[in-house]
């Protein structure tokens, strides 16, 4: 897409009669022109993957999805597509929010060319970064900037991404092993369980994972548990 893109905006440029480079400027506001603008978004589309994991509750999602698979003693299923692909919507289900906020305060006033395009970048920003503090420990806020030696702003919405993005993440990741910890306490108790049966029976040679999965399984579809883990997930966000 860049690769295309790169090849046809100089022959719209010059169709056009419209300078690659253009800034436009009013005064001391300075615009980018339009096709400018194009380049710098569909260069922006290249990281979109890494904002998806960073800047959203994908991390805590795929993590909790991945750890219960291990719980159940299941290897390869559900397969890693299935689980990638069921928090992809879980992701957009829960960001739907933050996204609707997005476009009411930045795309649309942008696409009406009643916002720049700075303007519109900081005004999205205010959403996401809302979210992301529901959701970050102040702990976690004041490691990385006594790393950074950033000093904390007092308003923490003043408080830049090359801070809140990593503390951002750790949280995530500390809270999804939280979950997973829990997730794991009844299925232990099923080994555990199945081992000292198998062990007072004398059958030390057939191996306990081989029997309690079964009853895992049963367990978790008796208790709804797909239901009940992405609820559960979603409720923890807010």
């Amino acid at each position: 897409m860049l690769l295309t893109a790169s090849l046809l905006l100089p022959e719209l440029a010059s169709a056009q009669n419209v300078p690659l480079l253009n800034v436009i400027s009013d005064g001391n506001n300075q615009e980018y022109s339009t096709t400018l603008q194009i380049l710098i978004l569909l260069t922006g589309l290249s990281f979109l993957p890494a904002m998806l994991m960073v800047l959203t509750g994908f991390t805590r999602i795929i993590v909790v999805l991945s750890l219960m698979r291990q719980a159940l003693g299941l290897q390869q299923t559900p397969p890693n597509p299935v689980l990638v692909g069921l928090a992809l919507f879980l992701t957009a289900f829960i960001m739907m929010p933050v996204y609707d906020r997005i476009d009411e305060v930045a795309i649309q006033p942008w696409l009406q060319e009643e916002l720049t395009l700075k303007n519109a970048a900081l005004e999205a920003s205010v959403p996401l970064k809302e979210f992301m503090l529901r959701q970050t420990r102040q702990t976690d806020l004041a490691r990385m900037s006594d790393v950074s030696g950033i000093e904390l702003p007092a308003n923490q919405m003043d408080t830049p991404f090359r801070l809140m993005a990593p503390a951002f993440i750790i949280s995530e990741l500390k809270t999804a092993f939280q979950i997973g910890f829990l997730l794991f306490i009844p299925f232990l108790v099923i080994d555990m369980v199945v081992a000292s049966v198998l062990m007072a029976m004398g059958m030390m040679m057939l191996s306990p994972l081989v029997i309690s999965l079964p009853f895992k399984l049963m367990l978790f579809v008796l208790v709804d548990g797909w239901s009940l883990i992405t609820g559960t997930l979603a409720a923890s966000f807010w």
